[in-house]
């Protein structure tokens, strides 16, 4: 019986699965002069794969005004960039 069953572990269908973008790359993309930051940049850049869903994370630090375009930001990501004065604008995802 031990050997019938299956060992591996669940697998929920609807689980969503983000890619993280830290501060610390949107402030490498800002010197560059890109001040808008979406999905398209962030492609272009070699930094996401097609179809992906982005999660922008608050390591590194940000000292432009910038606007990010992401599907999720955590709380210390989206602080930092109101408080340099830059949008946070979330993507929903269309089914």
């Amino acid at each position: 019986m031990q050997r019938r069953l299956p060992k591996g572990g669940f697998n929920s269908l609807q689980r969503k699965e983000y890619k993280a973008i830290n501060l610390s790359t949107l402030q490498i993309l800002a010197d560059k002069g890109i001040t808008t930051i979406d999905q398209n940049v962030l492609r272009s850049a070699g930094l996401i794969p097609k179809n992906c869903m982005v999660k922008i994370l608050g390591k590194g630090e940000l000292n432009a005004k910038i606007q990010v375009q992401a599907h999720a930001f955590s709380k210390t990501a989206q602080a930092a960039i109101e408080s340099k004065g830059g949008a946070v604008v979330k993507i929903t995802e269309n089914k």
